[in-house]
């Protein structure tokens, strides 16, 4: 299947819908070797389908990409679609511009407040990994807080015009604090626009960070500091992007594709130790995770992997089996339905262990979220409970 998705299509036959994913995935990278700027180039543009190509690229994220690789590659594009993707361009990185100015302004008002944080994705992954703030897209900063520091984060948020997107009573941001990683904040420009995270995933994930030194502590300890619009900016390793990245491609079931070129630019890396990256997915029980990351890197965008992320592929024949699953999924714009059976059971086949599996399902049937606090309202000496309702939606579920 993912041969067939990076084939050129035949002019001697029709266009079939796949037509725009492969050529959505011959132009999701930054650095296009001669055989891949040579099949866009070559491209049969006969017939082509150019506004389901561009609503194609926006919900997969790499429009930015998709119009800067045209613009170099392809002299086929209509006027008017070439005209859309400059200004599709131009207009991310005016947004992304003022992102990074906003992610630098949260960072020196944290620094006084003697915060810790580390900025991902967003600016920094743009900057760091595709070397041009306009090339992703993204929508909110995302940043990772000790859970010691989530109280003066937030507080320190307020000062400056973020409020939280949905206030919680005390004691339910306290559950959120162990159960959940993530609270959302709104700002004047807009909802939604700062994303502070205590842990990579939600706790019923089952993915123990200590395991592999990926807490949030270690993660700060080994952070960088790179420029950024002028300013000094802590940033991830390149190990530990890679890692993280992993973690979220994987926790989304990879239904877009700017996550994999995420992963298939944060590979180019020179710096990036695989094998250590290796060693330490196989310490937390993600190696599995990480193996169909890289697999669909590589066969979907084309993307060089280190031989000892071909290593793991290669030792867990589940990986191409996923990976070709996922990949069939993507190139029919699949999604998921986060709460649903379905997910819940893909998610359970990531797992190499069966330990790391029991665990999972044990936390799926007993960790409460935000559902079951939306379901009804318990009073803190019964939020014992929640793990009650918690069944009885899981159960409804499967019915």
């Amino acid at each position: 299947m993912a041969e067939a998705l990076l084939s050129s299509p035949s002019s001697s036959r029709p266009l079939t819908r796949n037509d725009n994913f492969r050529l959505l995935c011959a132009c999701a990278s930054v650095r296009l070797d001669e055989k891949q700027a040579a099949r866009i180039a070559n491209w049969n543009y006969a017939g082509f389908d150019w506004s389901g190509f561009v609503q194609l690229a926006e919900h997969h994220g790499v429009l930015s990409l998709v119009a800067s690789n045209l613009a170099q590659h392809s002299p086929d594009v209509p006027a008017d679609i070439a005209q859309s993707l400059r200004s599709a361009y131009a207009e991310n990185l005016r947004r992304n511009l003022w992102f990074a100015g906003e992610l630098a302004r949260i960072l020196r008002h944290f620094e006084k407040r003697h915060v810790r944080a580390i900025p991902y994705k967003g600016p920094m992954l743009a900057q760091s990994a595709y070397g041009d703030l306009g090339l992703r897209s993204f929508s909110d900063l995302d940043l990772l807080i000790s859970p010691g520091d989530f109280v003066s984060a937030k507080r320190a948020l307020g000062e400056i015009g973020y409020h939280p997107s949905q206030e919680l009573a005390p004691a339910v941001e306290h559950l959120f604090l162990r159960t959940g990683y993530e609270r959302s904040l709104d700002g004047a420009a807009g909802r939604n626009l700062v994303e502070l995270q205590w842990n990579l995933l939600p706790y019923l994930y089952a993915v123990e960070a200590q395991d592999g030194d990926l807490r949030i502590e270690d993660l700060i300890t080994r952070a960088r500091r790179v420029s950024l619009g002028g300013a000094e900016v802590p940033c991830l390793s390149p190990e530990d992007s890679v890692l993280v990245l992993c973690l979220h491609a994987a926790k989304h079931l990879w239904t877009r594709l700017i996550w994999l070129a995420d992963i298939a630019e944060s590979l180019r890396a020179s710096e990036l130790d695989c094998a250590r990256v290796v060693h330490r997915a196989r310490a937390m029980g993600i190696a599995r995770i990480v193996g169909v990351n890289c697999w669909l890197a590589e066969r979907l965008l084309g993307a060089a992997i280190p031989a000892a992320a071909s290593e793991l592929v290669a030792q867990d024949p589940e990986v191409v089996n996923l990976g070709e699953e996922y990949a069939t999924r993507l190139a029919r714009s699949a999604t998921y339905n986060f709460e649903s059976s379905e997910y819940f059971r893909d998610v359970w086949k990531l797992r190499e262990h069966s330990r790391d599996r029991g665990r999972y399902l044990w936390r799926l049937a007993w960790t409460p979220g935000t559902g079951e606090i939306a379901a009804i309202e318990l009073p803190k000496i019964f939020f014992p409970l929640y793990r009650v309702v918690r069944i009885g939606r899981l159960l409804r579920k499967l019915v």
